[in-house]
């Protein structure tokens, strides 16, 4: 069996490799819920969805979210109203949210309703939140005229493009979550574990704040592979970079080795960044050097492959 840490595009698109290499139905997918949030009343959880619609192979080919061939007369029509539709949700994508919120207020659990999203996409690896509690990224900027201001995770990256500096990062609520049911217990029995090539900070950060996730990682540390997400001193996607700077986070992949080293014994880094290999080792993780960078799925399931080699 298979685990997968995972949040964004990145992993996403690295997920649709790994299920070439190994069987989909072995895999298990704990996916950050931390950027969820309630638009236009809706619950929306773009990681779960994210990973759902790709490894559906109906997500949007260019972005990387959404679905393919998405149009927004719904949303746009909210600009009748005076109201600034700066959250964009697709026609087809509005069924998922609607679903989740029907589910959600009949007292359905966010496991159950993921299981049920997956399913009716015909996923076939499991796919589960990392907690079923409400945690939440706050993400504090700062201002031009010297005030700092907390922004929910979706204001800061999709309403102000990342573009406000970043003074701070916080996980509301992650210390009194609980991990999903199975989370802890996949983590225990799994052959291997991939922290997928997500962002450090926002993605994957989440993740190991709930209480349990990391502890439990750490006592399998010789079993973890990460894959970083930085290549050549800039992330592929996102803003990895603007929040890792800020929050004393060297950005490049010897910056994640040390920030995963506790729970990660290996990590996956690019070929034009092997003269960085000596700097992994001296903090601890083992490195291996392939070609990271996913220009499509062939590529992604050979670095997939790379990935489970190092701790076969």
């Amino acid at each position: 069996m298979l685990v997968a840490l995972a949040g964004g595009v990145g992993a996403a698109r690295f997920l649709r490799g790994l299920v070439r290499v190994v069987p989909p139905e072995d895999v298990t997918v704990v996916v950050n819920t931390a950027d969820d949030d309630v638009f236009w009343g809706l619950a929306v959880s773009p990681d779960l969805d994210t990973v759902t619609y790709t490894l559906a192979g109906t997500e949007h080919p260019e972005q990387g979210w959404g679905l393919a061939g998405e149009t927004f007369r719904v949303i746009d029509g909210l600009a009748r109203y005076g109201v600034d539709p700066w959250f964009r949700l697709g026609d087809r994508d509005l069924a998922t949210h609607l679903y989740r919120t029907s589910r959600l207020a009949d007292g359905a659990t966010l496991t159950e309703v993921t299981t049920e999203i997956a399913a009716a996409w015909g996923v076939a690896p499991r796919i589960v939140p990392m907690s079923d509690d409400r945690v939440a990224t706050r993400v504090t900027v700062g201002r031009d005229d010297g005030r700092e201001e907390t922004l929910a995770m979706q204001e800061w990256f999709v309403r102000e493009r990342a573009a406000s500096t970043v003074v701070a990062v916080d996980f509301e609520g992650a210390a009194e979550s609980r991990p999903a049911p199975g989370v802890l217990d996949a983590i225990a029995a799994a052959d291997t574990i991939v922290v997928c090539p997500s962002n450090p900070v926002i993605s994957i950060g989440p993740l190991l704040a709930v209480p349990g996730i990391r502890d439990a990682m750490a006592r399998r540390r010789d079993r973890v592979v990460g894959v970083s997400p930085i290549i050549a001193g800039a992330p592929v996607k996102g803003p990895a970079d603007r929040l890792m700077g800020p929050l004393g986070i060297e950005v490049s992949c010897v910056g994640v080795a040390r920030a995963y080293a506790d729970f990660c014994g290996t990590l996956v880094i690019d070929s034009g960044d092997a003269a960085h290999a000596p700097a992994l080792e001296a903090a601890g993780v083992r490195a291996v050097v392939a070609d990271t960078l996913m220009t499509d799925a062939r590529v992604a399931a050979a670095l997939a492959r790379h990935a489970l080699d190092a701790v076969a």
